[in-house]
């Protein structure tokens, strides 16, 4: 795992990031844009969806601010633990989160909240340093990223 003070990746433009080094998923939810955005910046409500289908967390360190630390375990449904640690670099409420994930597999994420006539347009980014990197997590990447924004909206309807 990369120390707490290590910064990996520059804050990137996705618009500059050729397509083999992006995972890109986008849905429309029905929910504004600042639901979804505190759906993310609420610890509590971001441990009961974060990651694919099956899945907890346990959050260890969640510092919601540019440069602020996130680590946690993700424990998936088999009992295999995942830790992960990432760092905030861009907050703006409520439209835009951009972290680095600092341990294997290292990205970044950008993600993106506009509204739509549906609801909030989700445009959520993973850029990678390399495209092997990013090949080998898409095989993976792709169905657990839409897992994920199912459990969003699961969490959004549940605080209804």
């Amino acid at each position: 795992m990369i120390g707490i003070g290590e910064i990996v990746l520059p804050v990137y433009d996705p618009s500059t990031i050729p397509d083999e080094r992006r995972i890109v998923t986008q849905r429309v939810i029905p929910y504004v844009p600042d639901q979804v955005f505190q759906a993310f910046c609420d610890p509590e409500v971001l441990a009961n969806w974060w990651g694919p289908k099956g899945f907890t967390n346990t959050f260890t360190e969640f510092d919601f601010r540019e440069g602020g630390l996130w680590q946690f375990t993700m424990h998936s449904p088999d009992g295999k633990d995942y830790p992960n640690e990432s760092r905030f670099l861009r907050i703006a409420k409520p439209s835009l989160i951009i972290f680095d994930h600092l341990c294997a597999p290292i990205f970044q994420a950008n993600l993106s909240f506009h509204e739509a006539p549906e609801g909030c347009q989700v445009h959520w980014q993973m850029i990678f340093e390399d495209e092997k990197t990013c090949t080998n997590v898409a095989k993976f990447a792709k169905d657990a990223n839409e897992q994920n924004l199912d459990r969003l909206v699961a969490a959004l309807r549940a605080r209804q």
